[in-house]
């Protein structure tokens, strides 16, 4: 499959850019093609300008400064996230990305005034994330990270598709033995891709 992994983390030395190579090699070693987006990296602006706003229902064109990162995803069979959770949320960056790729005409058609996803070309998503707090406090919480991908996500691609969402919670008292278990389960779940 042509897999899209967003990654959104900016220190290269964190558990969760080891993740991420995790979810790249594995991918890759089982014959994936992979298109690697690491969102810092690559300098990607998360903020909507003023005129990707007052374009937003209008048909975009080439020139539109997301139009490389739409591109991007309309060629994924599949889409893998790969960030951590930070203050019950996506990081600024990975929000940002959905804010300004996941556009009308791509992610979703406005008919009648009612939003229809249309992402069928993605069949598989998975989320690989980490929360510094326990799963306990992120449930109190509501889970909006979860909510956001198993539902607001699942209803943008294709019916059907298959959707996992891996996370090690309670990172803030992981210790090596935790952290090697759920790379473990990342590598079983991209290994089974």
């Amino acid at each position: 499959m042509k897999v899209l992994v967003l990654y959104a983390h900016p220190v290269e030395t964190s558990f969760n850019a080891g993740l991420h190579r995790t979810i790249v090699e594995r991918l890759t070693a089982a014959g994936h093609e992979v298109d690697d987006c690491d969102l810092y990296a690559e300098d990607f602006d998360p903020r909507l300008t003023r005129g990707e706003r007052l374009d937003y229902h209008n048909q975009r064109s080439p020139a539109d400064p997301a139009a490389p990162h739409v591109e991007r995803l309309l060629r994924a069979e599949a889409l893998v996230l790969s960030y951590p959770v930070w203050n019950y949320g996506f990081p600024a960056i990975l929000k940002g990305f959905f804010d300004r790729v996941f556009l009308p005409g791509v992610s979703f058609k406005l008919v009648d005034g009612k939003a229809r996803p249309s992402l069928h070309n993605i069949r598989k998503l998975t989320a690989v994330t980490t929360y510094g707090g326990s799963r306990f406090r992120a449930m109190l919480m509501g889970d909006p990270p979860r909510k956001l991908v198993k539902r607001m996500l699942r209803a943008t691609i294709r019916p059907g598709a298959s959707v996992s969402y891996l996370a090690h919670y309670s990172m803030n008292l992981s210790t090596e033995k935790t952290r090697a278990a759920f790379m473990a389960k990342v590598v079983a779940g991209m290994d089974e891709f």
